[in-house]
């Protein structure tokens, strides 16, 4: 294996071993609530990613394009797999080099299709909040994330 395919793997497998344990690089003191409110609360800080949110905002104008464009993509790249197949078939031997260039058309679709899905959908894109009666853009967070704020639950709105 190539040591930049190794080192992909296990640096996935040590932000899932991460991920599933909730282990932090510096962790920080959690917000103490009251007894009373316990369980009734919600931590939410500032969101922080205001590049990452144009970007996705602007891609949004024209998301519906850009998912026409790329089943369109897929839609060929399935004809030139199923094109060379069919070549194979009629010669009744397996031919290496028809698949070459609808390999790394695959490739290259698949990676594009990562970068447009990371670009679209920010960090925060799935955390925003709205909390009632305060303005601002508002993102779910842990209760030792450094500027968290503790608010009542019913208050919170996705």
């Amino acid at each position: 294996m190539k040591p930049s395919f190794i080192f992909s793997i296990v640096a996935l497998v040590a932000i899932v071993v991460v991920a599933s344990f909730g282990l932090q690089m510096a962790p920080h003191p959690a917000i103490e609530v009251p007894a009373s409110v316990a369980g009734s609360e919600l931590y939410v800080c500032h969101a922080a990613s205001q590049t990452w949110d144009a970007i996705a905002n602007s891609l949004r104008l024209v998301n519906k394009y850009i998912v026409i464009g790329f089943f369109f993509v897929v839609m060929i790249l399935l004809f030139n797999w199923g094109w060379a197949m069919y070549q194979n078939l009629l010669n009744d031997k397996f031919k290496r080099e028809a698949f070459t260039n609808v390999w790394k058309f695959t490739k290259f679709t698949f990676w594009a299709g990562v970068i447009l899905l990371m670009l679209s959908m920010t960090p925060n894109h799935f955390r925003t909040v709205h909390i009632r009666g305060v303005g601002g853009d508002w993102v779910l967070c842990d209760a030792n994330t450094p500027g968290a704020a503790a608010v009542r639950a019913d208050a919170v709105t996705m």
